[in-house]
């Protein structure tokens, strides 16, 4: 009887232990809350104004886009398929440059107040949100969590700093949000490559977040702490900092790697610390790869994913050298606020500031956003 007294007190310690250490949930979300918090939008906006700053250079550099300019027209379709390796592709590239668009344009608008930026921003995603009925395809999950963030943070910007978005528009938002995309990320995929499962974390995370829904966040969150799958935290990098597709090759690597950071980023700004987690989990793993991709040595040992699905015996030479616009949000948090040196990030940094424009893959216009 002693015995089973003695193990429930150190059972219910052990609750409350992990309650203790666990981020807690939201008593209210905070907007605009997502990759940028309204401070910083204004920090962003005040960088621009000094004509030598490499702010002011990223900003001409965004004005100059494609995808920031009036002439923009969205390509909404009631079906996107995105097959395996892109094919096929029916509307999903559409749907990613629209998503970068809308995005650029909520940055245009907010850094200017030129509503002609606002209300362009709010024709690309009403354009999606009255004609997109299903998302399908191989890549589905991988597509809504690599896109979902872009629209989802325009959406967040004009909807909490302008009032140009009607009330019934922002409903046939959230209806998409929440009946086409929601459905296809929900359950995650555990058996994909780990960059997969980040995506949908940062994706879910502001859907959260825009429709207000605790559950919904707090899916994304746990799933980020002790998910089954290879995305999680502490499944995709190990103790040192390797990932686990850093056997595949760099490019999948930085794309899971820009998903947890932007996903670490999502609930600072609703004052959870992710980035914490593990012990800087993720520092490491940034670190690791930067030096790697420097062309240094590190170390490596056989990885094998969840399930056993995926064995890398050896460290993959693959896209060494080619980085990805991933690291200036994390140097402003480890570096910036906890002033934790990140010497190989710091030197990537250095050495490859001028992000390219056209990468789909990832949230555009980082440096400009983050340093």
């Amino acid at each position: 009887m002693k015995y089973k007294k003695n193990n429930l007190i150190t059972i219910l310690c052990c609750v409350v232990l992990m309650q203790c250490m666990a981020p807690q949930s939201i008593a209210q979300f905070v907007h605009p809350g997502m990759l940028h918090s309204k401070d910083e939008l204004n920090q962003v906006k005040e960088n621009i104004q000094n004509e030598n700053s490499i702010h002011a250079k990223e900003w001409n550099i965004l004005q100059k886009s494609k995808c920031a300019q009036l002439s923009w027209t969205s390509k909404a379709c009631e079906v996107v398929e995105r097959g395996a390796y892109n094919n096929p592709n029916i509307g999903a590239g559409d749907f990613m440059k629209d998503g970068r668009a809308a995005y650029t344009m909520s940055l245009r608008w907010y850094m200017t107040k030129d509503k002609r930026y606002a209300l362009k921003a709010i024709e690309i995603i009403n354009d999606w949100s009255y004609t997109l009925k299903q998302i399908k395809g191989h890549d589905a999950k991988l597509l809504v969590g690599m896109t979902g963030i872009k629209f989802l943070n325009a959406a967040e910007i004009i909807k909490h700093t302008s009032n140009h978005w009607k009330k019934k528009d922002q409903k046939a938002f959230e209806k998409m949000v929440l009946e086409v995309w929601y459905p296809v990320i929900q359950d995650f995929f555990p058996k994909a490559n780990g960059n997969w499962d980040a995506s949908m974390i940062q994706t879910m995370l502001c859907m959260g977040i825009f429709v207000e829904d605790q559950q919904i966040f707090d899916r994304a969150k746990n799933y980020y702490l002790s998910g089954v799958g290879n995305g999680a935290i502490g499944n995709y990098f190990n103790d040192f900092g390797e990932c686990q597709e850093s056997g595949r090759d760099q490019a999948h690597t930085q794309m899971g790697l820009g998903y947890l950071a932007n996903a670490c980023e999502i609930a600072w700004q609703q004052g959870i610390d992710l980035y914490g987690a593990l012990s800087n989990r993720l520092y490491k793993g940034y670190e690791y790869t930067a030096k790697f991709n420097l062309g240094e040595e590190v170390k490596y040992v056989p990885y094998i994913s969840y399930e056993g699905k995926y064995r890398n015996m050896k460290i993959s030479e693959k896209g060494r050298g080619r980085f990805s616009p991933i690291y200036e949000q994390l140097y402003n948090h480890y570096h910036g606020r906890k002033k934790i040196e990140m010497p190989y990030v710091k030197r990537v940094i250095i050495q490859d500031w001028n992000e390219r424009v056209n990468n789909n893959a990832h949230v555009s216009w980082g440096t400009l956003m983050n340093r």
